[in-house]
């Protein structure tokens, strides 16, 4: 599923226009990008948890010459989905549901 096949099915459920639908789904995702990317944290109950994790400077191994590279420090985004999805996507219904 992609943002339109989302937001579709967003206008569907809800009876809103397609236009609307889009609009709202790009918004959420733009406020979750602002938020994470200014260190807060998102969580969204049910769902899972965007957050901004920094990962220190290291060195690793370049695999065809085996010659040491310098990595440099950075942020990175990490989803960690919520338990009840985790359920879901095994194939059991969450006990909430």
């Amino acid at each position: 599923m992609n943002k339109p096949e989302l937001a579709t099915a967003i206008a569907e459920a809800h009876n809103l226009s397609k236009a609307t639908a889009l609009d709202i789904v790009n918004t959420m995702c733009g406020a979750i990008v602002a938020a994470t990317a200014a260190g807060d944290t998102v969580a969204l109950h049910g769902f899972g948890t965007f957050e901004r994790v920094h990962k220190p400077a290291r060195t690793a191994r370049n695999p065809q010459t085996g010659d040491p590279v310098e990595v440099a420090a950075k942020d990175v985004p990490v989803f960690k989905p919520a338990g009840a999805f985790k359920t879901a996507v095994n194939g059991r219904v969450p006990a909430d549901a």
